[in-house]
């Protein structure tokens, strides 16, 4: 297998790899559509056969589907980087257009991030994330809760941890565009605030030019300082930079104060046509857009030594399904 082949067995690895348990064949081209990839799922099957034949992956059984062998793993992880490149703009840009999310119901699927705690640290979570959302660094003031077993989007919760969702930045691009607002994310960053105001960005890593979610990596490497944002004024969060058109303005102001009354909010700043924000040049005909970053709403639990596994960009999830934390920690208490 050569070219296109090669890229597409190892944008099949790759999914496999991201669900961590045995998946079929419809499952895979699912996933394989948020990578900009669109198969169906009997072409899919084709590649998996050839993946069994070469040793990279296993059926389980017809009714789960396969896993990737130790082999597949390691193959996948040393698979050319190049090739990954776009798949998480593509993945960002697919769920923003299947998102439903209308924001003058209030109803219909946005997209989540979610995290796993150990259920002894789930309280402490909530009050973390709730220390956020109040300093409007948190793209949604609710969050969904989910038991070991359940599924947050497309992720399922890991035995002895209870899943928290939280409303991830891009489901912004999805409620934009579904307003008749062309909408583009150029890049994810550290946004530095000084004395509760915002400063400069940092660190950029463009979307197209990156096989991760660069916020993901961010708060990975520990590079943020949320908490101290939150507590002292001054720090670093993660943050987004987009651009619509500048004709566009007015109506983007009034979406978000639509998004803002179902508790979705984060657009930080607006900048002015052709002028840079917070020094990012803006081409003429454009205004500049700075969100902030859904990883926030965890970080600064991460940051107080909480134990935190998150998926960012975890699918597709029903906003009825997303309470207020109050509401939260009752259920857990229940």
């Amino acid at each position: 297998m050569a070219g296109k082949s090669d890229r597409i067995s190892a944008a099949i690895m790759r999914a496999l790899a991201e669900a961590g348990k045995p998946r079929g064949a419809g499952h895979v081209a699912g996933a394989l559509l948020s990578m900009g990839i669109e198969l169906q799922p009997r072409t899919v099957r084709q590649y998996l056969r050839r993946l069994d034949e070469a040793g990279l992956t296993v059926l389980v059984s017809r009714r789960r589907g396969r896993i990737l062998t130790a082999r597949g793993s390691e193959a996948g992880a040393q698979a050319d980087p190049a090739a990954h490149l776009g798949i998480i703009a593509a993945k960002i840009d697919t769920l923003a257009y299947r998102m439903s999310f209308d924001v003058n119901s209030g109803r219909g699927t946005v997209i989540a991030n979610a995290s796993f705690v150990e259920p002894s640290h789930f309280q402490t979570l909530l009050s973390e994330i709730a220390l956020v959302v109040e300093r409007g660094l948190a793209v949604g003031r609710r969050v969904a809760v989910a038991r070991a077993g359940e599924t947050i989007g497309s992720v399922t919760v890991p035995e002895g941890m209870i899943g928290v969702g939280t409303v991830c930045s891009i489901t912004l691009n999805g409620i934009i565009q579904g307003e008749g607002v062309p909408v583009a994310s150029r890049f994810g960053g550290l946004l530095e605030i000084r004395r509760q105001q915002r400063v400069r960005f940092l660190n950029m890593i463009e979307y197209r030019a990156s096989t991760l979610d660069p916020l993901d990596v961010f708060v990975r490497a520990d590079m943020t300082r949320v908490r101290d944002v939150v507590l002292r004024g001054s720090g670093v969060i993660c943050a987004s930079f987009r651009e619509v058109p500048a004709a566009a303005a007015g109506d983007l102001r009034a979406i978000i104060r639509k998004a803002r009354a179902h508790d979705i909010g984060g657009v930080l700043e607006i900048g002015k046509p052709g002028r840079a924000v917070l020094g990012i040049p803006v081409a003429g005909g454009y205004c500049g857009v700075v969100v902030a970053g859904g990883l926030n709403a965890v970080a600064g639990a991460i940051e107080a030594g909480v134990r935190v596994v998150s998926r960012t960009l975890a699918g597709l999830e029903d906003y009825g399904r997303f309470v207020t934390l109050h509401e939260a920690r009752r259920m857990a208490a229940g």
